[in-house]
């Protein structure tokens, strides 16, 4: 069993930035093929970022592309994701998941990944 733990979210002006980090409890952290979601409110939870185990190949939804950086410290046991030039439509709670399956994975599916953390808040005004 892995747990997750998101921080870092918050309340910002359009335009402004925030860095979401994801502690993991195990060192087995290095080995998972990590993913960032989001869900609005009355939405589906959504695929924003994911990153490999080793993590030199990264995956974005279009809608953050160019915008947000996904990246992990294994030696931290740590996932990261720096978001700049938000937007309102970025207002969502984020969540980070793992996956036991280190890549080769469909990487924007949800029910590719076995544990999740219980999410943080992020709030863009326009």
């Amino acid at each position: 069993q892995v747990q997750l733990v998101e921080s870092g979210g918050g309340s910002v002006q359009a335009g402004g930035s925030l860095r979401l980090s994801c502690a993991a409890s195990r060192r087995t952290f290095s080995t998972y093929a990590m993913g960032w979601f989001r869900q609005a409110p009355g939405k589906e939870r959504e695929f924003v970022a994911a990153i490999n185990w080793i993590g030199d190949n990264v995956y974005y939804a279009d809608s953050v592309k160019g915008r947000f950086t996904i990246s992990r410290d294994n030696a931290k046991n740590t996932l990261y994701l720096q978001m700049n030039s938000l937007k309102p439509e970025d207002t969502a709670k984020y969540y980070c998941a793992a996956s036991r399956r280190g890549g080769g994975l469909e990487f924007r599916s949800l029910y590719e990944y076995n544990y999740w953390g219980q999410g943080t808040q992020v709030t863009v005004s326009s």
